[in-house]
């Protein structure tokens, strides 16, 4: 996922801001998921430790990471027809199920097959499908095709495989804030590859400030616009095409697959930040914006009272512009 929305965080947590002697701010940072994990919370001592958060990230890796050979989800993804699967997978794919419905089927787990042959994978390609290839791919899409009944996640053909990394990511967010309260703590801001969930406020009484960054063009310069937002009790996630693109031919595609299509999603959009109460329905909603694009993307953003949305995007002339759904504006400091 790109890091597009943490460089204000980190600046922000380099100044001191505690007004009672009693209150500590206190830093956890790792690496985790691919990525790095920063987590900051006041507190009067450091109840929760860094290697009970690598521990709990462990465990999820080891539910949901394709890159492990062992993990219930290439467990599944082997299977005929599908095995017992744990809390954390379980709790996923219902909510995978849910924003698969409610974009109509935009969100679609099951592309895992043409995510691995475009090359988004846990292994590289060296040939790109071509339509022939696509179609048949297409056989084993559709989150129809998958059954949770209790703990047991099963499937009609034994092709349909899954890839959670659209939402996997936000729900680490949100287990990792959710073991914060557990002990009692009620002011933090927890990230993990750009992905965050705040909670309370600072101890001056301050809302917690998140800065957006976007880039140049998708080589990787300067930027060339920000915003800040001030955030209680809330996520942001962000998707991005920038740098999580394939070029063939001369011609860049993202990352984000259109589940109908087959193809790699084709249109303005360079990132997309969303704002929910939690991490994990951010975090899918980021991907079904970019596939919509601004307008669509708009129009369905501003229907739903319980999200916002920040959008960066090319117009025709090739010049980069920004726009945002009006409950996102309310956030915007700078």
């Amino acid at each position: 996922m790109p890091r597009i929305i943490i460089f204000l965080l980190c600046s922000m947590l380099a100044h001191p801001v505690s007004t009672d002697d009693d209150i500590k701010k206190i830093e956890i940072t790792g690496f985790a998921q691919g990525t790095t994990y920063h987590i900051t919370y006041y507190a009067t001592d450091s109840t929760v430790k860094k290697y009970q958060v690598d521990s709990i990230l462990q465990v999820i890796d080891n539910s949901m990471s394709l890159y492990k050979p062992g993990s219930n989800i290439n467990r599944f993804n082997q299977s005929p027809g599908g095995i017992e699967i744990d809390t954390h997978f379980v709790q996923v794919i219902n909510k995978s199920v849910e924003v698969w419905k409610e974009s109509g089927g935009i969100f679609d787990i099951t592309i895992q097959p043409l995510v691995k042959a475009w090359g988004f994978g846990a292994q590289s390609v060296k040939k790109y499908p071509g339509k022939r290839a696509v179609k048949k791919l297409l056989k084993c899409v559709g989150t129809d095709s998958i059954l949770l009944t209790g703990n047991f996640l099963s499937k009609t053909k034994p092709c349909i495989t899954v890839d959670v990394n659209g939402i996997a990511q936000g729900y680490s967010v949100d287990v990792i804030a959710g073991f914060l309260k557990a002990h009692a703590i009620t002011s933090y801001v927890v990230e993990i590859g750009g992905e965050i969930k705040t909670e309370g406020k600072k101890p001056d009484g301050s809302k917690m400030k998140i800065g957006i960054e976007a880039p140049g063009n998708y080589e990787n310069e300067p930027a060339v616009m920000q915003k800040v937002i001030t955030l209680e009790n809330a996520a942001v996630t962000t998707s991005g095409s920038y740098r999580k693109f394939h070029e063939n031919r001369g011609k860049k595609f993202s990352h984000t697959i259109d589940a109908k299509t087959g193809l790699p999603v084709q249109n303005e959009m360079i990132s997309v930040t969303v704002m929910a109460k939690d991490a994990m329905t951010a975090d899918a909603y980021d991907n079904v914006l970019m596939a919509l694009g601004v307008k669509r993307g708009l129009e369905f953003i501003e229907a739903r009272k319980d999200m916002a949305a920040y959008f960066i995007y090319k117009t025709n002339d090739g010049t980069i512009a920004d726009t945002a759904s009006t409950r996102f504006l309310s956030l915007i400091t700078d």
